[in-house]
C-alpha cells in the first residue's frame, strides 16, 4: 500500500504486533510447539525476535525480560500455569518441521 508515511507504518507495525503478543496471551490453550508445528514460529521465537530488536537498537535486555514481555509473567510461572507436556506426535512434528535455527 502506497501513501502511508514511515512513522505510520511503524505505529500500525506496532499495533499489530501490540495485538498479536495479546492475543497470544489470551490463548494460552495454545501450546508452543503447536504453533511450532503448523506456523513455524511460536512465543519464545517472538520474545527472541523481539530481543534482537532491542540489541539492534543498543538496548540491552535479557532472554527472561523479552519472554516476560510477551508472555506477560515470568516465562517460568507461565510454563507452570499453561504448558503441558508434548505428546509423542507432537515432539516428531516438531522434528520433521523444526526451523534450522532453533
Amino acid at each position: 500500500m502506497s501513501g502511508l508515511t514511515e512513522q505510520q507504518k511503524t505505529e500500525f507495525e506496532a499495533a499489530a504486533f501490540r495485538r498479536l503478543v495479546q492475543h497470544l496471551r489470551e490463548r494460552s490453550d495454545v501450546q508452543n510447539i503447536d504453533l511450532m508445528n503448523l506456523g513455524g514460529f511460536c512465543r519464545n521465537c517472538l520474545s527472541n525476535w523481539y530481543r534482537d530488536a532491542a540489541t539492534a537498537a543498543g538496548v540491552e535486555m535479557s532472554k527472561d525480560q523479552s519472554r516476560e514481555i510477551v508472555y506477560g509473567m515470568p516465562y517460568e510461572e507461565w510454563k507452570k500455569l499453561h504448558q503441558n507436556e508434548a505428546s509423542g506426535d507432537q515432539k516428531a512434528a516438531f522434528e520433521r518441521n523444526k526451523p534450522v535455527d532453533h
